[in-house]
C-alpha cells in the first residue's frame, strides 16, 4: 500500500493506493494546532473503512508521502527560529532594499515592510570577491569570530550567509559555515551558493536566510512525523512534497526546508497535467484548486508546469520573494471558507479571511458566526446539509441563513438568495481575476485551455468560472476534491541544480558550457546514487536562464541535448530561445546577441510503475430526494435534479439545472451546461452560455 497525504487550511486528504493500483480517498478535518493529528485522523478512517485498525493499515503500507503547509506557516505567522544573517562589508541593507517595487505606486499610506531579518541581527564580514572569482580583499576571519560571541549573547537560532559573488567562488561562504561549525555548535546554518545559486543578490539571500529560519522547527516537525508514523507500525518510507512539483526524502527535506514552502499547492498541476491528457487530449490547461482557505491556480503548458523563482510569502512587494524556484502557482483567499462581509462603504467583500476548520463556516455549527462561501451554497440549495462528506457532518441550514440575513442581506437591503448569489459572483470573479493573470504572465489565451477544478470546493461556482474565460471545457476529475494529494501520489523523487556561467551567442565558449554541463550531471548522479535505489527510471531535463543582450530578466529555455556540441547545436538552442521569447512576449530579435547566464538541470527518478490514477467506485450511499429545489442567478428557484458521482456511467449525459454529488464534493450545474462523464470517471462539462431567463 502506498499512502499521500496534503494537509490544507481547512481540511487534510488521504489518498490510499493498494496494492493492485485502486485507490481510495478519505478526507478529515485539519487540526491547526497538532496537523499530525489530524493526518491521524485521515488514516484512522481510512483504516476502518479497510476493518485493518490504525497500526494494521501503517504495518501494511510501504510508502508515505506527505504534503504541508506548516513550513509556509510558519513564515507566514512569525515562528520562525531567530535568524541572523551574515552579508558582505558594505552591504547591509539587501533584504531591507530588496528590489524595490510597490503594490500601489501611489498608496504611500501602506508601510515600508520589514525585513525578514531585522537590520539588527545583520552582521557585515569582511572580505570580497569579485565577479570573476577573483579576490578583491582577503577573508577577515576575525570579523567573523566577533560575530559570533555577539551571537550568542542574543540568542541566535539560526544564520543565514550570503556574500557578493559566491556563486562564483564560495571560498568565504564555505569558511564561514566551518568557523560556524566550530564555534556556534548545533545553530542552523544556510550558505546562499548551495541553497540558490542564482544571480540576484537579493533573492540569493532571501533564500539563505528564509531556509535557514525554518531548519530548527521543519527539522524537529518531520522528526515527529517520522516518530508518530513508526510509533503507529510505519516502517516503510517517508517522502515529503516540495514545491518543486517532486517529492523527497523527510531527511533530506529537514536540510533544506524552503522546499517545502508551497508543498501542496505544487502538486495539483502534475494530476491537472495527467487529467487534461487523459481526458481530453490536449497539453494545455488551466488547473484550479479550490481549499476551504485559498484557491490556487497553475498552468499546464505544453505538458510541462511552468515554475518561477518569483514566489511571495504574503503580498507581493509587501511579504518576502523566496527567490527559490518552484511551480508557478498563485492563490487568492478565495476559499470555501472565505468569510463574507460588508465593508464600511457598504461594498460586499469576500474573503481573504477564512473560518479555516475552527470554528469553520457558521453551518458546521463550532462557533462560527461569520457567513461563508460554504454557507452561501448551502442557502442557494447546492450543498445538501444531510450528506457533506457523505454524512460524517450535519450542516445547519438555518443557522447559515441567519448568518448571512444578519451580516449581508440585512445590510444590503437584498433577500438572503441574492445575497448569497451576489458571495458566490464575487469569490467567482476573484478566481478568474487570479486565472488571468498566471495566463497573460505565461502568455496563454485561457479561451484555447480545458479549465480543471480540483479541491473540494472547486465543484460549487467552476462553470461560472468556466463561462467568464470563455474556456471550451470544464473538466473536474472523479479524485479532483483530494487534487493535491492524487498529484503527490503520481510524483516523483526529484531536484534541481543550477550554476551560473555567463557567455553569449557571438563569442561561445563551447569548453566552459560543457564543462558546467557536466558538474551538473555529475551532481545528478550523486542524487540518483543517495536517493534514487530502486527507482523505475532516471531522466534528466537541462536548461539554460538567457535573455537578448542588455535586457534585464532571462527567460527559461530547454536544451534539446546534455551538451552543446558545435554550431549545429547552439543554432538550435538560439531558434528554441527566439521562441520562447515570442510565446511569452509576442516579439523576437534575430538581430541581437543572446546571453546565456546560468545553467540547470531537474533529476527525476521515477517511484511508481504508472501516472494512471484508477480511484475505486464508491459503494452507492442512501441519499435524499432526486430533485432539490436550488437558487441560480438571473433564474430564480429552480427543481434541480440531484445525481450521484458514483451512479453516472461512461458517457451518461446530464443536462443543468443539476447536482452531482459526492461524498466529499458537490459539482453544480448551471441552467446550460452539460456533463458527461469520461471513462477515466472525470465530469467533463460543457460550461453553455450565460443566458439568463427567469422562470
Amino acid at each position: 500500500m502506498r499512502l499521500a497525504v496534503d494537509t490544507g487550511g481547512t481540511f487534510t486528504d488521504l489518498i490510499v493506493e493498494n496494492d493492485d493500483g485502486t485507490m481510495h480517498m478519505f478526507k478529515a478535518s485539519t487540526t491547526p494546532g497538532d496537523p499530525v493529528g489530524g493526518m491521524l485522523n485521515a488514516l484512522s478512517l481510512a483504516a476502518d473503512a479497510f476493518g485493518l485498525g490504525l497500526q494494521g493499515l501503517l504495518a501494511r503500507s510501504d510508502m508515505f508521502i506527505y504534503g504541508t503547509t506548516h513550513a509556509l506557516n510558519a513564515v507566514l505567522t512569525g515562528k520562525t527560529a531567530r535568524t541572523a544573517f551574515l552579508c558582505t562589508r558594505g552591504h547591509p541593507d539587501i533584504l531591507v532594499l530588496r528590489e524595490g517595487g510597490r503594490a500601489d505606486s501611489f498608496d504611500f499610506a501602506v508601510p515600508y515592510p520589514e525585513p525578514f531579518v531585522k537590520r539588527s541581527l545583520t552582521w557585515e564580514i569582511g572580505g570580497r570577491v569579485l565577479a570573476d572569482g577573483s579576490e578583491r580583499e582577503a577573508f577577515d576571519e576575525a570579523s567573523v569570530l566577533r560575530a559570533i560571541e555577539e551571537m550568542k549573547a542574543l540568542d541566535i537560532q539560526a544564520v543565514g550567509v550570503s556574500f557578493l559573488w559566491s556563486i562564483v567562488n564560495p571560498a568565504h561562504e564555505l569558511r564561514v559555515g566551518a568557523m560556524l561549525d566550530e564555534h556556534l555548535p548545533g545553530v542552523a546554518y544556510t550558505l546562499s551558493h548551495q541553497i540558490n545559486p542564482c544571480l540576484r543578490e537579493y533573492r540569493r539571500a532571501s533564500s539563505a536566510c528564509i531556509d535557514a529560519s525554518l531548519k530548527p522547527m521543519m527539522t524537529a516537525y518531520l522528526r515527529t512525523l517520522e516518530r508518530r508514523l513508526n510509533d503507529t507500525g510505519f516502517s516503510g518510507r517517508t517522502l515529503v512534497v516540495t514545491s518543486q512539483g517532486g517529492v523527497m526524502d523527510a531527511a533530506a527535506a529537514a536540510t533544506m526546508p524552503i522546499a517545502l514552502l508551497n508543498s501542496g499547492p505544487s502538486m495539483a498541476p502534475v494530476a491537472g497535467r495527467y487529467f487534461a491528457l487523459t481526458d481530453e487530449g490536449l497539453d494545455t490547461a488551466i488547473v484550479a484548486d479550490t481549499g476551504g482557505t485559498t484557491y490556487d491556480v497553475s498552468l499546464v503548458r505544453r505538458a510541462t508546469i511552468p515554475w518561477t523563482r518569483e514566489a511571495w510569502i504574503g503580498q507581493p512587494y509587501r511579504g518576502h520573494m523566496t527567490g527559490f524556484p518552484s511551480v508557478d502557482v498563485t492563490s487568492v483567499g478565495a476559499g470555501g471558507g472565505s468569510i463574507a462581509w460588508v465593508d464600511d462603504g457598504g461594498m460586499l467583500r469576500v474573503g481573504p479571511q477564512s473560518a479555516g476548520s475552527f470554528p469553520g463556516p457558521v453551518c458546521y455549527g463550532r462557533g462560527g458566526v461569520q457567513p461563508t462561501l460554504t454557507d452561501a451554497c448551502v442557502a442557494l440549495g447546492y450543498i445538501d446539509p444531510e450528506f457533506f462528506l457523505g454524512g460524517a457532518i450535519s450542516l445547519d441550514h438555518d443557522a447559515s441563513v441567519q448568518a448571512l440575513s444578519r451580516h449581508v442581506a440585512g445590510p444590503l437591503d437584498l433577500t438572503v438568495e441574492d445575497a448569497a448569489a451576489a458571495i458566490v459572483e464575487l469569490a467567482t470573479e476573484a478566481m478568474v481575476q487570479a486565472i488571468l493573470e498566471i495566463c497573460v504572465n505565461q502568455g496563454i489565451d485561457p479561451a484555447s485551455a480545458v479549465l480543471i477544478g480540483g479541491g473540494g470546493a472547486a465543484g460549487l461556482n467552476s462553470v461560472l468560472i468556466a463561462r467568464r474565460l470563455q474556456s471550451p471545457g470544464l473538466l473536474i476529475p472523479q479524485v479532483g476534491a483530494a487534487m493535491s494529494a492524487a498529484g503527490a501520489m503520481m510524483s516523483d523523487l526529484r531536484s534541481r541544480f543550477q550554476t551560473l556561467f555567463f557567455t553569449d551567442s557571438r563569442r561561445f565558449d563551447f569548453d566552459r558550457v560543457n564543462a558546467a554541463l557536466e558538474q551538473l550531471r555529475a551532481q545528478c548522479d550523486e542524487f540518483v546514487a543517495k536517493a534514487g535505489p530502486g527507482a523505475i527510471s532516471n531522466s534528466l531535463h537541462f536548461w539554460v536562464e538567457a535573455r537578448y543582450a542588455d535586457q534585464v530578466w532571462e527567460i527559461d529555455v530547454p536544451l534539446q541535448e546534455s551538451s552543446v556540441s558545435g554550431t549545429d547545436d547552439l543554432d538550435s538552442l538560439v531558434e528554441h530561445f527566439h521562441m520562447a521569447h515570442e510565446q511569452l512576449f509576442a516579439v523576437r530579435d534575430e538581430a541581437s546577441a543572446i546571453e546565456f547566464v546560468s545553467w540547470g538541470v531537474e533529476v527525476a527518478c521515477r517511484i511508481r510503475e504508472s501516472e494512471q490514477i484508477l480511484l475505486a467506485e464508491p459503494a452507492a450511499v442512501p441519499g435524499g430526494a432526486p430533485m432539490r429545489k436550488a437558487y441560480f442567478a438571473g433564474h430564480g428557484t429552480l427543481d434541480t435534479q440531484v445525481v450521484r458521482f458514483e451512479s453516472l456511467r461512461h458517457g451518461d449525459i446530464v443536462d443543468g439545472p443539476a447536482l452531482v454529488e459526492s461524498p466529499f464534493t458537490t459539482v453544480v450545474v448551471n441552467p446550460g451546461a452539460t456533463v458527461r462523464r469520461r471513462a477515466s470517471g472525470s465530469l467533463a462539462i460543457t460550461p453553455g452560455s450565460t443566458m439568463r431567463t427567469r422562470t
